[in-house]
């Protein structure tokens, strides 16, 4: 069997689905599944560790939307060597040139909406979520309405979405979601880390590893820490993540107006060995995002073997709590500060409670060879009954 993946981009430092690709598609050739990737990337482009992948680049898309001709093109000469097609991600061009090169052919397409139907967008952006409507009506719902399944992460997605745009009816699957442990994860150390950051050994790290976004509750995060950051001077904040909107910069003014400047650092995208260093040199991983479909970055965190404090805005909080393997509170500044104060609070041997359920949480709910298998499943029996 082969599957082909479409996404605008590949690139990690476009978030989780490029990673989440990469994760989904290790686990296909024990399968007998293989993987190619077409994306609207440039040749030229540092797209990362893609060993398992066959990646087709077409080039830089126009505008936001992404635009590109070559993409219909593409698939429409290619689309008979593959049993299924897999859309990632909504309100770009790649969706509608699937949905457009397969009209009238045998070959199934989903689509991973990727939180992308979240209704926290609707409340938060309400007037971009009008001009989506637009969209909606113009171009999105169809591609879902009629493509095979739209495929979620989780429960608590699929209910979600519903909640977004009217109409809506599709065929709706929960696959589940995760990542998975490479050779780098496994044979990474602290010290990794810490060659970059020395002066960062004796401290007691928190650790924010995500994209710094609105959205991430980056702002919640550097309050609350500085309502506990004089208890101890061995704290540490470290935010760790590309700066794509250019919003680091009222972060740090925000930080230095709190008297705490010193107290964090700053560290950009952090890769192989030094990411995975980072999350083993942790104390606790913290996410007060206001919004997120799954986080991978929490389940790395759990696969090393690091406490997670999330808000209930990460849609896999309840399988966490399930498996004490973290902190929830609400994504407020109260909801934060609750959950360093909980964290700081509580005894040693419940930390290490905490710490000894991390692994089987990540084992039990987020290896991703289970959504693996689940996908690959979904498709085979699609296609038979085709």
């Amino acid at each position: 069997m082969k599957i082909l993946h479409v996404i605008s981009s590949l690139s990690l430092e476009g978030g989780g689905p490029a990673q989440g690709i990469r994760n989904l598609t290790s686990h296909y050739a024990v399968q007998g599944v293989s993987a190619t990737v077409l994306c609207l990337d440039a040749p030229e482009d540092n797209l990362g560790n893609t060993e398992h992948l066959e990646v087709v680049t077409l080039g830089k898309g126009k505008g936001v939307f992404s635009y590109h001709t070559g993409m219909v093109n593409w698939i429409k000469s290619n689309f008979n060597q593959f049993d299924a097609v897999i859309v990632h991600g909504l309100w770009q061009y790649p969706g509608l040139a699937v949905s457009k090169a397969l009209k009238n052919s045998s070959i199934p397409y989903y689509v991973f909406p990727h939180g992308m139907l979240d209704p926290w967008f609707k409340h938060e952006y309400p007037l971009k979520h009008l001009k989506k409507y637009v969209f909606w009506f113009l171009g999105q719902y169809p591609v879902l309405k009629y493509s095979e399944a739209v495929l979620f992460t989780c429960e608590e997605e699929k209910i979600l979405a519903r909640e977004s745009f009217w109409p809506y009816k599709v065929r709706e699957v929960v696959v589940n979601y995760g990542t998975r442990l490479t050779a780098i994860a496994e044979n990474s150390q602290p010290g990794d880390f810490y060659a970059l950051y020395p002066e960062l050994q004796p401290k007691r790290i928190f650790l924010f590893l995500s994209r710094i976004h609105e959205k991430k509750g980056c702002d919640l995060l550097i309050q609350a820490f500085a309502q506990f950051a004089k208890q101890d001077d061995s704290l540490h904040l470290v935010m760790a993540g590309p700066d794509q909107t250019g919003w680091q910069a009222y972060l740090e003014k925000l930080a230095n107006d709190l008297g705490i400047a010193e107290r964090i650092t700053w560290t950009g995208m952090l890769k192989n060995e030094k990411k995975w260093g980072a999350l083993k040199a942790a104390e606790a991983f913290v996410l007060p995002s206001h919004q997120e479909n799954f986080g991978i970055s929490v389940a790395e965190a759990l696969a090393v073997g690091t406490p997670v404090l999330i808000s209930n805005k990460v849609n896999i909080w309840r399988e966490i709590q399930e498996m004490r393997a973290g902190l929830i509170a609400e994504d407020t500044l109260d909801g934060t500060a609750q959950l360093l104060e909980s964290w700081l609070s509580i005894s040693k041997q419940q930390k290490t409670e905490i710490k000894a359920n991390t692994i089987p949480c990540f084992k039990d709910k987020f290896d991703i060879k289970q959504a693996a298998e689940n996908l690959i499943n979904l498709i085979k029996s699609d296609v038979k009954h085709d």
